[in-house]
C-alpha cells in the first residue's frame, strides 16, 4: 500500500515536472515572439517609414530613401552650379580687364612715340625759325570741358544768366593759351612759321581790318585756326547803346559766318571793356564766353596784368596782328619772344577750343 503510494507520488511529480516544462516551452516561445515583434516594429520606425512614406519629405510612399538632386551621383547641384558660374565669370572679367590694360598700353606707347616724332620735327621747325628753344608738347586735352565762370571783380549786374568773363582756364596743367586780335598785319610767313611749329592760337577779328584780305584768315583757318568775334569797327562798347552794340557783335558775327562757315561761340570786346548791355547783347547772338587776358606778348617785352608778373596754369596770352610800322619787330618776332618766355617757364601752349 505504501509502495503504490510512493509510486503515486512519483508520477505525480513526473507530470508536475513535465508540465512545468512545457509551461517555460511555452513562456520561451512567447517570449521570442514578443521580441522579434519589437525588432520587427523598430525596423519599421528606420526603414519602412522611409520605404513607404516620407510624405513629409516628399517621398510620395515609393521605396528606398529619397535623394536631393545635390546628393545623386554625376549631378551637380544648385549652389554647385552658381559657383561654377561665378568663377568662369570672374575669370572673363579678369581675362577682359588684362586685355583692356594690354590695349591701354599699347596705345600709351603709341601715343608717346607720336609725341617724341612730332617734337622731333618742332625741333628742326625751332632751328629754322631762330626759337632760342623748342616749344614743349601740350597734354592731351580734357576729356570733359572745365566749368569756366567769371573771374572776381569782373561781375556786371544780371551777369549770372550771361557769358562767363575771364582771363584764365581752370587747369592743373603746366599750359597757357596763345591768342591774337583784329587782324590789320598779315604776314605769311606767320602762316608758315605757326604750322611748322604746330603752335595753336586763336584769333579775334574785327572786320574793319580783315575785309582787305578775307582770304588769308581763310588759310589760316584751314591750319586748325579757329576765328573769334572782335566787333565790326573795335569801337569802346559801354559808350554805345544797347542797340548799338549789339550791332557790333551781331553783325560780325554775320560777317564771319558768311566768310567762313561757322558763327563764333567766343567773343572778345575791344580793349576788354564791356559792360551789361555788351554781355547781353553778345548772349543775343550765340556768343557762349567772353576771354579776356592775363598777359599780353610783344616782340621785345611782356607787360602782366597779375601782380606777380608771371604765367600760371591756364593763363591766356593777348597779342595782335601787327607788323614793324607799328613794333619794333614782326609777327615772327614776336612769337619767337613770347614762346622764349612760356617755354623758359615750362609752360606749353595749348588750343582754347579744347578748354572752353
Amino acid at each position: 500500500m505504501q509502495l503504490v503510494r510512493q509510486n503515486e507520488e512519483k508520477a505525480a511529480e513526473r507530470r508536475k515536472s513535465h508540465s512545468g516544462g512545457r509551461a517555460r516551452a511555452v513562456v520561451a516561445v512567447l517570449l521570442i515572439a514578443v521580441l522579434g515583434s519589437a525588432c520587427a516594429g523598430e525596423s519599421g520606425d528606420r526603414g519602412g517609414g522611409d520605404r513607404g512614406g516620407r510624405s513629409g519629405d516628399g517621398g510620395g510612399g515609393g521605396g528606398g530613401p529619397v535623394e536631393s538632386a545635390s546628393t545623386k551621383p554625376g549631378r551637380a547641384g544648385p549652389d554647385v552650379v552658381k559657383k561654377a558660374e561665378a568663377k568662369k565669370a570672374e575669370v572673363k572679367k579678369v581675362d577682359a580687364a588684362k586685355k583692356a590694360d594690354v590695349k591701354k598700353a599699347e596705345a600709351a606707347k603709341k601715343a608717346e612715340a607720336a609725341v617724341a616724332k612730332a617734337q622731333a620735327l618742332r625741333a628742326v621747325a625751332a632751328k629754322k625759325w631762330k626759337l632760342a628753344k623748342t616749344p614743349l608738347a601740350a597734354p592731351p586735352p580734357p576729356a570733359v570741358k572745365p566749368k569756366i565762370t567769371t573771374r572776381k571783380g569782373f561781375e556786371v549786374t544780371g551777369g549770372a544768366t550771361l557769358p562767363p568773363v575771364f582771363t584764365s582756364v581752370p587747369t592743373k596743367e603746366k599750359v597757357v593759351f596763345l591768342t591774337i586780335d583784329d587782324g590789320a598785319e598779315k604776314d605769311p610767313e606767320l602762316l608758315r612759321m605757326m604750322t611748322e611749329l604746330k603752335i595753336p592760337y586763336s584769333a579775334f577779328l574785327s572786320d574793319y581790318v580783315i575785309k582787305d584780305n578775307y582770304a588769308y584768315f581763310k588759310k589760316m583757318q584751314a591750319r586748325g585756326v579757329s576765328l573769334h568775334n572782335h566787333t565790326l569797327t573795335h569801337p569802346y562798347l559801354p559808350g554805345l547803346s544797347y542797340e548799338k552794340q549789339k550791332r557790333e557783335i551781331c553783325g560780325q558775327q554775320e560777317k564771319i559766318k558768311k566768310r567762313y562757315g561757322k558763327r563764333p561761340e567766343l567773343f572778345r570786346p575791344p580793349y576788354g571793356n564791356y559792360n551789361a548791355g555788351t554781355l547781353r547783347a553778345a548772349k543775343s547772338c550765340g556768343v557762349k564766353a567772353v576771354p579776356l587776358w592775363s598777359s599780353e606778348a610783344f616782340p621785345d617785352h611782356m607787360e602782366w596784368r597779375e601782380w606777380d608778373r608771371d604765367l600760371h596754369p591756364g593763363d591766356i596770352v593777348l597779342t595782335h596782328f601787327r607788323g614793324k610800322g607799328e613794333w619794333k619787330g614782326s609777327m615772327p618776332d614776336m612769337i619767337r619772344h613770347v614762346m622764349k618766355t612760356i617755354t623758359d617757364k615750362g609752360y606749353a601752349v595749348a588750343k582754347l577750343e579744347d578748354y572752353v
